[in-house]
């Protein structure tokens, strides 16, 4: 048997993604013949990502992977979710999966000229530097010529979701402001507003102060927080032991 009769007997590899159009398909199926998920809108479903996204990072820190990858496919569940509501939109303003995919491939591909285009970096520190530039101009293109930010102009911090945790709203905040040029004392200088307490104060300053180590607070205080519940669960374990 000659090596092209070999090659045509050989199977060929399953393509990836392939699983996710099914998943589309259901996604479809769900919507017209399931109650529950019928009636469900962008607000309904908003719970549930952040319920989700959390639930991965929990998996993430515990190690398991097979957790891991059932968590990151609740998260895709969402993405697929809000991505068929929308497709249902009449007023012009809908989209479907592929819109999304496309927006991040076009996304991906812009902000990696040193991949996709004729762009030469020295290492991942040119990379990030590159990218919040790129995202800036965006940010600019989008506005126009006459926009604004919400202080006058364009701001980096434009874009931040300031209604995630405070610790890590103060995390991105910090990050943002320093990869502009942004002076790092700026954090501990006094609050201006009235009702901002001592604690409040030194609690961004903390924050300041753990970006500086290059430690995420988020993730700090969660291993913190989790440490401190084993604690707790030491403590009850051996006040049941305790005779009365």
């Amino acid at each position: 048997m000659g090596e092209q009769d070999r090659d045509a007997e050989a199977p060929s590899a399953p393509v990836r993604g392939t699983r996710l159009l099914e998943l589309v398909q259901i996604m479809d199926k769900l919507r017209l013949n399931c109650p529950w998920d019928a009636k469900q809108t962008h607000a309904s479903l908003a719970p549930y990502l952040l319920e989700e996204t959390y639930e991965t990072v929990d998996a993430l820190a515990s190690g398991d992977q097979a957790a891991v990858r059932e968590e990151l496919g609740d998260v895709l569940l969402q993405v697929v979710f809000h991505a068929r509501v929308a497709e249902e939109r009449t007023d012009g303003s809908g989209y479907d999966i592929d819109d999304v995919a496309d927006g991040i491939i076009s996304k991906l591909t812009r902000r990696h000229p040193h991949v996709f285009g004729d762009l030469t970096v020295s290492g991942p520190d040119e990379v990030t530097l590159n990218w919040d530039s790129i995202k800036a101009a965006e940010r600019a293109a989008a506005r126009g010529p006459a926009g604004s930010g919400e202080q006058g102009g364009p701001s980096a911090l434009d874009g931040v979701p300031m209604s995630q945790p405070a610790l890590s709203l103060a995390g991105q905040l910090l990050r943002r402001a320093e990869r502009s040029g942004v002076p790092a004392e700026l954090a501990d200088q006094p609050a201006g507003a009235p009702s901002i307490s001592d604690v409040g104060r030194e609690l961004l300053a903390l924050v300041n102060r753990a970006r500086a180590a290059g430690m995420d607070p988020e993730l700090e205080l969660r291993a913190a927080a989790l440490a401190y519940a084993d604690r707790v669960r030491e403590w009850e374990a051996g006040q049941a032991r305790s005779p009365l």
